[in-house]
């Protein structure tokens, strides 16, 4: 090879390297962007579960959730996706209660989210709303999104 071919290589192999490097910013996936999405639409559903049961008392004011989510353990980082999210969303029920639920959270690298609470505090899969039907129940597992760029 000659010394120009080289050189014409090297420039080329360090072009592509820097352009695939500068795609490798924050990532899209991060324990913030999932707290700040998950709490909100827990606490949006838990007001349709319990409007489903005839409960109207009960507003996302009211719910007060605050979320503290990690990923996979103390040595895994809170970062990408995965099937190994756990969320901790402390919260207010229909009867005034503080609760503590842990939330088991699959987060896909596309800014979504699987979540499925323990039915001890948010009941089953179905429930039975106030006209006799079984419905599902918002809460036992829902799906989001999150915005990848806040």
């Amino acid at each position: 090879m000659t010394r120009t071919r080289t050189i014409a290589l090297a420039i080329g192999l360090a072009v592509a390297a820097s352009g695939a490097l500068a795609g490798c910013g924050q990532p899209d996936v991060t324990k913030a962007r999932l707290e700040r999405a998950i709490g909100p639409a827990f606490a949006n559903l838990y007001v349709q579960r319990d409007e489903l049961l005839g409960e109207d008392s009960v507003t996302v004011g009211s719910i007060d959730p605050s979320t503290s989510c990690d990923r996979g353990g103390p040595k895994v980082p809170d970062v990408g996706p995965g099937p190994d999210w756990v969320c901790m969303i402390h919260f207010t029920d229909d009867h005034g209660q503080p609760q503590d639920g842990k939330f088991e959270v699959q987060v896909k690298a596309d800014a979504t989210y699987v979540a499925g609470g323990p039915s001890k505090l948010v009941g089953q899969a179905t429930l039975t709303d106030t006209h006799g039907r079984d419905v599902p129940n918002p809460v036992f597992e829902f799906d989001g999104a999150f915005d990848p760029d806040r």
